[in-house]
C-alpha cells in the first residue's frame, strides 16, 4: 500500500433544470474559447494538473494514460480551452455519458487567470455549450479545498444545491500536491 495523506472535504452537488434566458457575458478582450477536438494525454493533464495544482485535483492524475485517452476520445465528452494571450488561461470538461445531464466535470482557470474576472463570463460560456445539447439539466458539484469563490460562483451561474457529502479522500504523496493543513485529518 503506498503512502497517502488523508484529505477532508466538504462536497456540494449543484444542479440547473433550465436553460439561462440571458446570453453569457462576453469574454474579456484578447480571450477565447476553443474546442478540442480530441486533446493529447500530454495537453489534458497539463491543463488539469496546473489549473487544479491549488485545488488538490488528484483523481485524473491517478489514471492511466489509455483510460484517459479513451476518456477524451469519447464523443460524448469534450474539453474546452479557454485562451488568453495566445495561452491557455483554463478549461473545462463537458460529460454527457450515460444520462440524459450533462455534468460539469472540471471547469478553471490558470493560476495567472484567477482574479482577472473572466470567471463569471467563463462559466456563462461552458453552461451555454452544455445547453446547445439539449440536455435535461447540467449538474456540477464543487468542494471546500476548491477556490472560495466556486459555489457562489456556481449558483450565481444559476446552479442550485441539492445535496453535500463529506468526503475522506486518501490523496497518493507521490502526486506531491500542496494539501492545506486545513483539509488534512
Amino acid at each position: 500500500m503506498e503512502p497517502f495523506t488523508r484529505v477532508g472535504v466538504t462536497v456540494t452537488f449543484l444542479r440547473m433544470d433550465q436553460k439561462p434566458t440571458a446570453p453569457p457575458a462576453t469574454l474579456p478582450i484578447g480571450m477565447q474559447l476553443v474546442r478540442l477536438s480530441t486533446p493529447s494525454v500530454a495537453f489534458y493533464r497539463y491543463l488539469y494538473d496546473t489549473v487544479g495544482a491549488d485545488y488538490v485535483w488528484w483523481l485524473r492524475r491517478t489514471v492511466p494514460n489509455a483510460e484517459l485517452a479513451a476518456l477524451l476520445a469519447h464523443p460524448q465528452v469534450s474539453i474546452h480551452v479557454l485562451y488568453g494571450g495566445g495561452e491557455p488561461a483554463g478549461f473545462f470538461e463537458l460529460d454527457g455519458r450515460g444520462w440524459p445531464d450533462i455534468n460539469l466535470s472540471y471547469f478553471g482557470l490558470m493560476p495567472h487567470a484567477v482574479g482577472t474576472g473572466a470567471g463569471g463570463a467563463f462559466l456563462g460560456h461552458a453552461v451555454a455549450e452544455a445547453w446547445r445539447r439539449q440536455p435535461r439539466g447540467m449538474t456540477v458539484n464543487t468542494c471546500t479545498a476548491d477556490h472560495k469563490r466556486a459555489l457562489p460562483t456556481y449558483m450565481r451561474a444559476g446552479f442550485r444545491p441539492v445535496r453535500q457529502v463529506r468526503e475522506i479522500w486518501s490523496v497518493p504523496v507521490r502526486l506531491g500536491l500542496k494539501i492545506p493543513d486545513a483539509l488534512k485529518v
